[in-house]
């Protein structure tokens, strides 16, 4: 999923082919585990009333999931282009996202590998803003996204669209660390949280839903975490 932006591409003196062969053994893990259902209770929640979806369990750290390739994003390479079905297209450098304003989020985030972690709090620029910024077209319905590894993911314009989402900078007061996708990632905390892209580069509006990475190798298009929408 991830592919390391840094000079060699092999942190730590990997060779190549070792993380190629890990890389494909983990994402065929996790395919495995769409197939088979894994961690499925077959039970539902209800937002307004549970704060921890079903099958889920709390932690108080916040584990790293990736395939232990992380791009190194500079300030200076960090940018985010919102195109597409706009009237008004965005390319934003990493300078003129900080003169934007910064806005504070506080809320919870659920793993599609089964962990949830309470109270989070984030700051960054409003999603809302930046698409009122764009003008959707009224063709627009879904999104895809772009991270700077290659990683894409996709959201319905209406999830991507709301009050509560950010496009975070900061965690716990403190910038975004590379391996929890700083300098920038999406935070969508009301769905599974490989909807919320590390390291995020590109959001295009789209008239038509188009699946990311992990959609096409059997995990569900949306990815609510409350009817258990682990797998397609």
């Amino acid at each position: 999923m991830s592919k390391d932006s840094a000079p060699e591409g092999k942190p730590g003196g990997t060779p190549e082919g070792v993380l190629e062969g890990i890389k494909e053994k983990l994402v065929r893990t996790k395919e495995l585990w769409a197939e088979q259902g894994r961690l499925l209770t077959g039970t539902a929640g209800d937002p307004e009333r549970d704060r921890l979806p079903p099958g889920q369990r709390l932690v108080t750290d916040w584990p790293v999931l990736d395939l232990g390739i992380q791009p190194a994003v500079s300030e200076a390479a960090a940018r985010l282009d919102i195109d597409g079905l706009v009237e008004a297209p965005l390319s934003l450098s990493w300078a003129e996202l900080m003169a934007l304003p910064q806005e504070e989020r506080r809320n919870d985030i659920h793993c599609v590998t089964q962990w949830s972690r309470y109270d989070n709090d984030w700051r960054g620029i409003s999603v809302t803003d930046l698409l009122a910024r764009a003008r959707p077209r009224p063709e627009a319905r879904f999104v895809t996204m772009e991270s700077h590894d290659g990683y894409t993911t996709n959201l319905p314009l209406a999830d991507l669209d709301r009050p509560e989402n950010l496009l975070a900078t900061h965690w716990e007061g403190q910038p975004l660390t590379r391996q929890h996708g700083g300098p920038l990632r999406l935070v969508v905390p009301h769905l599974y949280f490989w909807k919320s892209p590390k390291w995020i580069r590109r959001i295009t509006l789209i008239p038509d839903d188009r699946p990311g990475f992990w959609e096409v190798r059997g995990y569900h298009d949306r990815g609510d975490p409350w009817k258990e929408e682990r797998y397609s």
